[in-house]
């Protein structure tokens, strides 16, 4: 049976553009709704996710917004019907959510943010969801979940939020949900750069081949170690997976090539193996 590939796989909502070195281009593409969540476009994202995590060719995932939105969050009809929803169809839709950005951050490759517009909500999630985020000086930031009388506490930004700027900075700006600059977002730790509009894209994909020219493998296991020694119960048990992870890694092809290109001054080529 074939194995489905992300630059064969058809999306609706979606763009995805394959570059050189592995490099995949994904493009949230409701720009009319600046790129708002729906059920469509949770779906696309699991299917996403299903495609990364089974495609060998994908090194690194570049996620930005088609028009001048990243993501605006929920869909505003999907907001307004809230009200005559029952509790079990919410709670069930909810939860297929949540379980679309925590498959997202959960991706074994790298995952750059190009964050190109206003992002708030559900797309401050996804963003949130990346391993790093690259800004816009036009993109602006917003939990805005606690101004429309929800909990500020959604699809996995009080676990995520915290984690990147600390727990001071997400109180304040979970519990007022008022809106950020990028500027002040890049003040803060929220992103990690912050340029020109047409600035954006050559910046991520600079990051991202940087990024596709590490071993496959390398990174893997880094994101992996960083994702679980955050919430280590002590020094000890992160050193230890630490030294596991490393074991594994050197007895991999990837780390031979290392070796041997190191040791010839030249470009090592990894295969992932």
């Amino acid at each position: 049976m074939n194995r489905a590939t992300l630059g064969t796989t058809d999306f609706e909502h979606l763009l995805v553009e394959s570059l050189d070195d592995g490099v995949h281009v994904v493009t949230l593409n409701r720009p009319d709704q600046l790129n708002a969540l729906h059920q469509g476009l949770f779906d696309e994202l699991d299917l996403l996710c299903e495609v990364v995590e089974d495609d060998p060719t994908v090194r690194v995932v570049v996620l930005t917004g088609a028009g001048r939105g990243f993501c605006a969050g929920a869909d505003l009809g999907t907001i307004t019907e809230l009200p005559s929803t029952s509790v079990t169809d919410f709670l069930r839709a909810q939860e297929a959510g949540a379980r679309v950005i925590a498959r997202f951050k959960r991706l074994p490759v790298p995952v750059v943010a190009a964050v190109n517009g206003p992002t708030a909500g559900g797309g401050l999630a996804l963003a949130l969801a990346a391993d790093v985020r690259i800004s816009s000086d036009a993109a602006f930031f917003t939990v805005a979940f606690v101004r429309l009388g929800l909990s500020g506490c959604d699809v996995g930004v009080s676990w995520l939020l915290p984690r990147v700027v600390g727990m001071g900075q997400a109180s304040l700006l979970m519990l007022t949900g008022r809106r950020i600059t990028a500027e002040e977002a890049e003040r803060i730790g929220l992103v990690t750069e912050v340029v020109a509009p047409d600035r954006l894209l050559p910046a991520a994909f600079e990051l991202a081949h940087e990024l596709a020219s590490i071993s496959p493998l390398a990174l893997k296991l880094t994101k992996e170690g960083l994702e679980l020694n955050i919430d280590a119960q002590s020094l000890d048990s992160a050193i230890a997976l630490e030294n596991r992870n490393q074991v594994l890694a050197s007895r991999s092809e990837d780390a031979v090539e290392a070796m041997r290109a190191f040791m010839a001054g030249e470009p090592a080529r990894f295969t992932g193996r």
